[in-house]
């Protein structure tokens, strides 16, 4: 009897990886950026200060109540706001990642939901985002991130060059290969 036959979806198997992908994307890209984190609360960063790493690079240590550059930052309901519409985007994207058939594909919508869990994590726990990682040049700091905000921006960097460049080849390891006859 053949998977049609039993009433199985083909792609079933393949489409349970990718979730399977993304989920393990997820999980380490929130367990690297926690661990970052304590390690610059605990040891890096105590007692504060800036640390100069390369002429363009500090480690410095700040606290974003709000989203992007700190807006809607104001009030107590914030973090609460902030944590359930992350958590919400979180669940949409692993619907999404579920339907997909490309490993890289999954494993970009995973970056960005563990950057969103790492991030909501902190939230939930101390009312503010820990960031550390600073870039500048020429007198100009770009706003202070961390490695969950490392994790959105290159899974949403991957999802746009697969959708830049296509995934009809990206994946040779989903292709099904017919199994020798015996």
């Amino acid at each position: 009897m053949t998977t049609q036959a039993a009433g199985h979806h083909p792609k079933a198997p393949t489409r349970q990886r990718t979730l399977g992908t993304a989920l393990f994307t997820a999980s380490l890209a929130s367990a690297v950026d926690q661990a970052s984190k304590w390690a610059i609360l605990e040891h890096v960063m105590n007692p504060p200060r800036l640390i100069e790493v390369t002429p363009f690079f500090n480690l410095t240590l700040g606290f974003n109540r709000g989203v992007s550059f700190g807006l809607l930052g104001d009030g107590t309901a914030g973090p609460w706001l902030l944590s359930g519409l992350a958590l919400a985007i979180v669940i949409g994207l692993a619907m999404w990642a579920r339907r997909t058939d490309s490993r890289i594909e999954a494993g970009a919508i995973g970056a960005i939901m563990g950057g969103g869990i790492g991030n909501v994590i902190d939230r939930v726990r101390q009312g503010a985002v820990t960031d550390f990682l600073d870039l500048h040049a020429f007198g100009w700091h770009w706003p202070a991130f961390n490695l969950a905000d490392v994790a959105i921006v290159c899974g949403v960097g991957v999802l746009l060059m697969l959708s830049w460049f296509g995934k009809d080849s990206e994946d040779p390891a989903l292709v099904e290969h017919p199994s020798p006859r015996r």
